[in-house]
This record gives C-alpha cells, sequence and structure tokens, in this order.
C-alpha cells in the first residue's frame, strides 16, 4: 500500500492543531477560513497553475456562499511544493493582495527551515489576526464553514 505523501509531512495530531487554530482565529472574525493540503492532483488538472488550483477547490468548496464573501483559502499542493492564499471577493475589497503576499512569505520561510506545521500555524494566525482587523466578529455572526482540514 502506497503511503500518501501528506504524512511524510503532517501527522494526525497536526490537523488537529490546524483545525483548532482556526476555530480559534474565528473567535475574533466574521471571515472563514479553510485549510485544504492536497497530496495528488488528478491528472486532468495537471496543467493548471496554483492559483486556478485553488480557484477550483475554492468554489468546490462552495466557499464564495459566505453571506459577505469573506471566505479564505490556505492551499497546499505538496506534489509541487506549492501553496496559494486566496480570498473572496469581500475581503479583496478591503485587503491588499500585498497582505496575502507578507503571510505567504512568512510560512514559505518556515516551510524551507523544514516546518512545516509551524509555517501553516503562523498563517492561520497572521490570516485571522488579519481577519478580525478587517471583518471583526458580528453578534450575529455564525460559523458557516466547517474548520475541518481538505486533503
Amino acid at each position: 500500500m502506497k503511503r500518501k505523501l501528506i504524512y511524510h509531512y503532517f501527522t494526525d495530531d497536526d490537523f488537529l492543531r490546524f483545525s483548532r487554530a482556526i476555530e480559534e482565529a474565528e473567535k475574533s472574525t466574521s471571515g472563514e477560513i479553510r485549510l485544504a493540503i492536497k497530496d495528488e492532483l488528478p491528472f486532468f488538472d495537471s496543467r493548471k497553475d496554483i492559483r486556478r488550483l485553488a480557484e477550483d477547490e475554492f468554489k468546490r468548496l462552495n466557499m464564495q456562499n459566505t453571506r459577505d464573501r469573506t471566505g479564505i483559502l490556505i492551499y497546499l499542493l505538496l506534489p509541487r511544493r506549492m501553496f496559494y492564499i486566496l480570498a473572496d471577493e469581500g475581503i479583496n475589497s478591503k485587503v491588499s493582495q500585498s497582505t496575502w503576499d507578507e503571510i505567504r512569505d512568512i510560512m514559505q520561510s518556515e516551510f524551507m527551515n523544514g516546518k512545516y506545521t509551524d509555517g501553516i500555524l503562523k498563517g492561520i494566525e497572521l490570516v485571522g489576526r488579519t481577519l478580525s482587523e478587517y471583518f471583526p466578529i458580528k453578534a450575529d455572526d455564525t460559523n458557516e464553514l466547517s474548520n475541518k482540514i481538505i486533503t
């Protein structure tokens, strides 16, 4: 039986830590954070760039259906050793791409040092902090999207 690539980088405990970090980050924002970590790429998607793959996953997860269009996806593609942070239009109307680029650079620095779990946890924390600044929690806020990690 082939061992999944994802378990070369992460443990089941890491996945619990990621979910808890998302839950914690969302306590102060009306934004919705999702994390997708893929260890294989379907053949028909093999020519797509990382942004397009993240967009496809975003749509597949119905992240565009949040009340204020405040979904954000951290998408990792392990076979290509690439990742992308994709925010919905409600977020992009207030937060510049340079903010996500800075978070990407911090995560990438951790990844380059072999600290994959730390990189994701820092990314979730920074995304949450940014969202809470621009999209603070509302009195009638509900958790619109699952905090479960997508694999």
